[in-house]
């Protein structure tokens, strides 16, 4: 009986799973077999059945592309400083989050630094594009304070600066959410322990908080780590123009531009494998010191 009753259980769960399982199963892990047309030179018309294998050749052509280090160094460059600077920026939020005392305060704080996050890039472009641009509203009050004009959007210098602090700006709120809940499940009692014993609020942020979001932060770098050269295509197409292209172009908005828009569909996939490959190397690598140096990792 108590065995059947366990199986039926089971079942109850698995039927819950089911729609998430499936999910994975056709959007994830199905589409990952179309990789196999980086190694052919894929028609769209023959298919993959038929279409001709040309073995490394697209591959070839990607590190023979005349811009190709350039574009390189840029997802790098982009990836890496959202990384620095992105990553923490959330964590800082959720700390500072905590310490609010009043919840009607805290739960307005809250809401407005979530906002950005359902507003479309179209949007967000827009308007930081017309408070940075030459004759912007950050521009023309500088002039009356005597400070020179800089047009943030079209100068190489300012350009990824321009991406990464828009970007933390959107998802820097939805980013608490996970530390939120984290902090949430710290026992309150914790905390009195070291009142006790005198530690303020800087020591018990130190000894007992950044402790417990330790797991969660480990496993939040992990993930990110792996998509360090993704940029956010729809973010950088809207800010990018001619006179940046040499700093902003990455290989997202390289594949967008000349790839899928031109049908070279082998030639785009042979670039998302080799991204795919570097973030897989990352994870693994990371995964293995993490777990050495502070016990924590994904497996």
């Amino acid at each position: 009986m108590k065995r059947r009753l366990a199986l039926r259980d089971k079942g109850v769960l698995i039927l819950f799973a089911l729609p998430g399982l499936l999910y994975f199963l056709l959007f994830k892990y199905v589409p990952l077999l179309g990789n196999v047309i980086a190694f052919q030179d894929y028609n769209i018309f023959k298919g993959i059945l038929h279409s001709p294998w040309v073995g490394f050749a697209q591959f070839e052509r990607m590190f023979g592309f005349e811009d190709f280090y350039e574009v390189f160094r840029n997802s790098v460059k982009l990836g890496l400083y959202s990384l620095l600077f992105g990553f923490p920026a959330p964590i800082i939020l959720a700390l500072l989050l905590n310490e609010l005392k009043s919840m009607a305060f805290k739960r307005v704080v809250q809401t407005v630094v979530y906002m950005p996050h359902f507003l479309s890039w179209v949007i967000v472009g827009s308007i930081f594009i017309n408070l940075l641009s030459y004759e912007g509203i950050i521009n023309t009050i500088a002039s009356k304070m005597g400070l020179p004009k800089v047009d943030y959007v079209t100068q190489g210098n300012t350009f990824m600066a321009v991406l990464i602090s828009t970007g933390i700006w959107k998802e820097v709120g939805w980013g608490t959410i996970l530390y939120l809940a984290a902090l949430s499940g710290i026992n309150p009692n914790l905390y009195e322990a070291a009142m006790v014993d005198g530690a303020g609020r800087w020591r018990q942020m130190r000894s007992i908080t950044l402790p417990f979001l330790m797991p969660t932060m480990v496993v939040v770098l992990l993930l990110s780590i792996g998509h360090i050269l993704d940029a956010n295509v729809e973010q950088v197409l809207i800010f990018l123009n001619p006179l940046v292209r040499d700093v902003g172009e990455v290989f997202d908005t390289y594949v967008y531009t000349f790839g899928l828009v031109g049908g070279q569909y082998s030639y785009t996939t042979a670039i998302a494998l080799f991204k795919a490959v570097i973030g897989i190397v990352l994870v693994f690598g990371l995964n293995a010191i993490s777990r050495k140096t502070t016990g924590e990792s994904l497996y």
